[in-house]
């Protein structure tokens, strides 16, 4: 038998700790790879671990496709504000807003679909701006019968007070029972009571929705009063009461995802301020948050000024097990913020593999959130392959290995 297939059925075994042994395999796959690279399958993130997060050891790799979506063909190019929802055992419907390909400078909302962010779907406006000057900012819910619910911001075609918009869908293509795109209009606007002066808030890319115990939460920022994130709390989704500030910082709070670990629920909140890094909060009563992190800062030029970000999340937010596997988020290259691309991260397990000869080689890109790609060089080589937890830290697996350049293989991974 070739060297190579006996190390590949031979990859057996491996870390013994004191609680118990956990074997990591590899198998070949036909999966096209590039030149001098190697793809290894299996890494992606596996239920939400709350001490991670707190202690901020979280392992992001950067999608190799960069930018992730490109605007389309047009005169005004610039797309951003992504918010990915998930479709149960089919994929994800994503929604973003700008101009993607448009004649005229104002934004709309669009959704395409991905059954595991490798490719897809068709694009298609989904809300013009309608009586509005623009609708942007999209943050989308699914409920569980497959209705669709999306929260954006809308800037009045007669004011400079920007106030969060509400829409509805059946199926995530047709809103507010109109063939797409629906022209947004002033009705579609909520209200508030209790917040002052809210006729005047200007709350302009800051309103994140969150569907709980039948009842609608909205999380913003105001631009006249800023410093501080707010929430506000309806029975329908439109007429809100507000409640309180739940977070004190200058940033643009952009998604919030629960997750339930044991009994306990936590709220996780993602935020940006127009400049080189995001940030998140996370809480266990999402009515009080504490300061923010530092989630990670932009890889290059291209991303250097992030203007949106959302999670992206696999599972129900009310029952243990729900993961997040990433992050889209929109950015630029230039401070203006009109030639956004989107851009994606993946949270992933990490690899490292330790050759005979000396050579450390770290996974340094993905593509999309379950694939990793290790920079080999142009000869195989022979070696320890290790496996890491999200957190880059925990040691989970090690196994023997010969790696060959422009293959790709499926990593297995078996707690025993």
């Amino acid at each position: 038998m070739h060297p190579r297939l006996v190390a590949l059925a031979l990859t057996l075994c491996v870390l013994v700790s004191t609680a118990h042994t956990q074997t990591l395999t590899l198998r070949e796959t036909d999966d096209v790879v590039g030149r001098g690279i190697v793809q290894i399958t299996g890494v992606e993130a596996g239920a939400f671990v709350p001490d991670w997060w707190e202690n901020n050891t979280l392992n992001w790799v950067r999608d190799e496709r960069w930018p992730l979506l490109q605007p389309r063909p047009g005169n005004k190019r610039n797309i951003y504000a992504p918010s990915s929802v998930e479709i149960p055992g089919k994929g994800f419907r994503i929604f973003y807003g700008g101009w993607d390909g448009e004649d005229l400078g104002k934004d709309n909302i669009y959704s395409t679909t991905t059954k595991d962010f490798l490719e897809f779907g068709d694009r298609q406006a989904v809300i013009n701006h309608g009586d509005f000057y623009h609708i942007c900012n999209v943050n989308g819910i699914r409920f569980h019968n497959g209705s669709y619910r999306l929260m954006c911001t809308g800037l009045p075609a007669d004011s400079n007070r920007n106030k969060p918009v509400v829409f509805a869908s059946t199926d995530g293509k047709t809103w507010n029972n109109t063939q797409p795109p629906y022209p947004a209009k002033p009705q579609d606007t909520i209200t508030m009571e209790g917040y002052t002066d809210y006729t005047n808030a200007d709350i302009n890319g800051m309103n994140v929705q969150l569907y709980e115990d039948g009842k609608y939460y909205i999380y913003f920022g105001d631009f006249r009063n800023f410093g501080q994130v707010h929430r506000a709390v309806s029975p329908d989704g439109t007429h809100f009461t507000y409640e309180k500030p739940v977070l004190d910082a200058e940033r643009a709070v952009n998604d919030v995802k629960k997750f339930i670990v044991g009994d306990q629920p936590y709220y996780l909140m993602g935020l940006h301020m127009n400049g080189p890094r995001l940030y998140y909060a996370l809480s266990t009563d999402g009515s009080s948050f504490p300061a923010t992190h530092i989630l990670f800062t932009h890889n290059g030029p291209e991303d250097r000024y992030i203007v949106a970000i959302g999670w992206v999340t696999v599972g129900d937010q009310d029952k243990p097990g729900r993961k997040i596997i990433g992050t889209l988020y929109g950015a630029g290259a230039i401070w203006a913020l009109d030639h956004n691309r989107i851009f994606a991260r993946w949270l992933q397990k990490k690899l490292v593999f330790q050759s005979d000869d000396g050579l450390t080689i770290t996974g340094s890109s993905a593509i999309g959130p379950d694939r990793q790609l290790l920079s080999l060089g142009g000869s195989s080589q022979t070696g320890t392959l290790h496996l890491y937890a999200e957190d880059g830290i925990t040691h989970l697996a090690s196994t023997r290995v010969e790696l060959e350049p422009e293959t790709a293989y499926q990593l297995n991974f078996n707690p025993e």
